[in-house]
């Protein structure tokens, strides 16, 4: 697949992102197509949002379940690039007209108090370069129709990223066990999944490693005041307008999001 073509279905996917019109699966129209190749097109597609005016906010980590990474066929997880646009505070509306077929997912969230630059990174350097943890949720958004995802277009509509939220509270990780971190998250009152820090590739600091030392081998640094979405710790939720959901986290806090 040449530049031309891979320019092109990033502009394509962009298009889908704004006017909410979900397009035809990449990998069924170009089954040939290499995840190294989809993340060009994911550039491809975020540029045109920051020549228009966002700015890199942070990274996003996903497929880090092994149940997810069955379904893609993949081994690893993958990553996407959080822009000023998907950014929401604690309890805020959410219109679901923005988005296509919008899921919830209850993650922690890492800020980076110093950079990160792998390859070497470890789960203790992660710790000692961030500033604090938070509740958050990811609301992920598919631009392929149906969500009807295979690795590559995922990567491609830069790993399904729509908007995030994060919590108030700020929680230093070096005082709490990540990985025995419990979850539960709430649909309107009720309890709809649950999850640990476990769910995270083992320890969610494990995945942030993991996105050093991949960005690192490309010549990129996770930067200081970068927000890191470090995975999901239970099944997506689907929402429509009208849903409230709340997460919480055991020795961390809790975080809200409404859908109008």
């Amino acid at each position: 697949m040449n530049s031309q073509i891979l320019h092109a279905l990033g502009q394509e996917l962009h298009a889908a992102l704004t006017t909410r019109q979900a397009i035809s699966p990449l990998s069924d129209r170009y089954p040939q197509m290499t995840i190294e190749q989809a993340y060009r097109v994911q550039l491809a597609m975020i540029q045109t949002r920051l020549d228009a005016g966002e700015r890199v906010v942070g990274k996003k980590i996903g497929a880090t379940s092994k149940v997810v990474m069955d379904m893609l066929g993949v081994d690893q997880p993958d990553f996407g690039h959080l822009l000023s646009g998907m950014a929401y505070d604690d309890d805020a509306a959410i219109e679901c007209r923005t988005l296509i077929a919008p899921k919830a997912e209850g993650e922690i969230a890492f800020v980076l108090k110093h950079d990160l630059v792998g390859p070497g990174i470890t789960v203790a350097d992660v710790l000692h370069a961030t500033d604090y943890i938070t509740p958050c949720f990811e609301i992920v958004d598919s631009r392929i129709r149906d969500w009807k995802i295979r690795i590559q277009d995922t990567v491609a509509d830069n790993a399904s990223a729509g908007t995030f939220v994060l919590g108030n509270e700020r929680v230093d990780p070096r005082t709490i066990d990540l990985s025995c971190v419990g979850m539960t998250l709430e649909k309107n009152g009720e309890v709809v999944a649950t999850g640990a820090g476990a769910a995270a590739l083992g320890h969610p600091a494990s995945a942030v490693a993991w996105l050093a030392n991949t960005l690192g081998s490309l010549g990129i640094g996770l930067k200081t005041g970068e927000v890191i979405l470090s995975g999901s710790l239970a099944a997506m939720v689907p929402v429509v307008a009208g849903d409230r959901l709340r997460i919480k986290l055991g020795g961390i806090g809790s975080a809200s999001v409404r859908f109008v």
